[in-house]
């Protein structure tokens, strides 16, 4: 990482699918696909971004089953880029084993990482994993609950409804610098997942690609008010990071003209409204460089000062040429002045965005951060011996019952 923190971050994010392209017909194998991704992360931090997410999807046309394998191979062909997800799943995967899986990628990456957490849009994936898709918001707010605990707690004695009962277990490895990757909560429409990040004092994503402002502007000042009711800070201190979406040419024609098959025919939002309704509707913005700086400067009158910027530009089935043109003028354009414009008049209060380096030095001061010894006291994985016996139920937690209330 660079000595200094951007006060926002800027990157980009894929959901991973495989889409013919509609100009040519020629749809890439998964084999090509999953090459060009890594390309396309390497070229993000070549042109000047900060940050690649990558999605989790368990079923075609997504080839992106295990984000984290992905994100280590580009770690180790990476200096400074923060590899996230889009999001990971925390309905359908096992607590544990996220502890485990980004705890690694957080020592080989030198703490280049965190995750977005959401429930995903595909309802089978539920059952092709044990769960029921009508205990997903329990489920998301009882996984997290262990999540959170894991990363903290050497020795976990854990009861829940979700998954088998844990006794003296010690997830490994410990988080580097005994400091847990950063956690964003990822929604589209949901307030009760706004309202868990803001129990957490933990980061909101709001997608921003598929609704209008005003329903996501609902959906963050939720959260920015919850998060100064637990006592996080004041409503501006929250974190909050946004999608976005855009197509650039020099000529906003050219853009137009060359982005309207994809467009049209995306599984995602094709065959619905017009291309210029969408962008009317939408912060997807298809023009010139000026156009998408115009737009996307102003999203801090509609949402406040936020932390993170990411754009959706890998899909639909655009070819990896013009993916790398267009991370070309974002990273050489765009970013550079949204950067300024976006710093100006910042109040000093609203916190950089998260790194880790920010989370070290938070917790450890100037004096650095200390390497964790394993603790004397760590529980025994085999026999389940441990001395502590705290038993926590998530369901009876104060934010079980907090965070399904309709509304709060």
């Amino acid at each position: 990482m660079n000595d200094t923190t951007p006060q926002m971050q800027f990157g980009i994010f894929t959901v991973s699918d495989i889409t013919e392209d509609p100009t040519t017909g020629r749809t890439p194998s998964e084999a090509e696909k999953i090459r060009n991704t890594i390309t396309v992360a390497k070229h993000a931090e070549e042109v000047g971004l900060d940050v690649f997410a990558l999605g989790e999807h368990h079923n075609p046309p997504f080839w992106s089953s295990s984000p984290t394998t992905t994100l280590a191979y580009i770690a180790a062909q990476t200096e400074r880029l923060i590899l996230s997800t889009s999001t990971t799943l925390i309905t359908t995967n096992d607590p544990v084993k996220i502890a485990e899986d980004y705890a690694m990628l957080q020592h080989v990456s030198g703490g280049r990482n965190d995750l977005i957490l959401g429930r995903g849009n595909t309802g089978p994936v539920y059952p092709w994993f044990g769960q029921d898709i009508r205990q997903g918001l329990p489920l998301a707010v009882e996984n997290y609950a262990l999540l959170h605990k894991l990363w903290r707690e050497d020795v976990v004695d854990w009861e829940g409804k979700f998954r088998t009962p844990l006794q003296g277990f010690t997830s490994t490895p410990r988080p580097l610098d005994d400091v847990p990757p950063f956690v964003w909560h990822g929604s589209i429409r949901t307030p009760e997942i706004a309202e868990q990040a803001a129990y957490y004092g933990d980061g909101f994503f709001a997608n921003n690609i598929f609704w209008p402002s005003e329903h996501y502007q609902r959906l963050i000042t939720l959260y920015r008010q919850r998060f100064a009711h637990y006592g996080h800070g004041t409503p501006e201190q929250a974190i909050v990071g946004l999608g976005g979406q855009v197509f650039m040419r020099s000529n906003s024609q050219d853009a137009v003209r060359e982005f309207r098959p994809y467009f049209d025919n995306a599984p995602v939002y094709g065959h619905g409204p017009s291309m210029e309704d969408f962008t009317e509707m939408t912060p997807l913005t298809v023009g010139s460089p000026q156009q998408v700086i115009d737009r996307y400067a102003g999203m801090r009158d509609i949402f406040g000062d936020y932390q993170r910027q990411l754009f959706l530009m890998d899909h639909a089935g655009l070819p990896v040429k013009t993916v790398l043109e267009q991370l070309d003028i974002l990273g050489g354009e765009v970013v550079p002045v949204l950067r300024k414009e976006l710093a100006k008049n910042r109040p000093a209060e609203v916190p950089d965005a998260p790194t880790h380096a920010a989370l070290v030095a938070a917790k450890y001061g100037e004096r650095g951060p200390v390497e964790k010894v394993p603790n004397a006291n760590r529980g025994d994985n085999l026999t389940g011996g441990s001395p502590y016996r705290e038993t926590v139920s998530a369901a009876g937690s104060s934010f079980g019952a907090a965070a399904m209330r309709k509304g709060a």
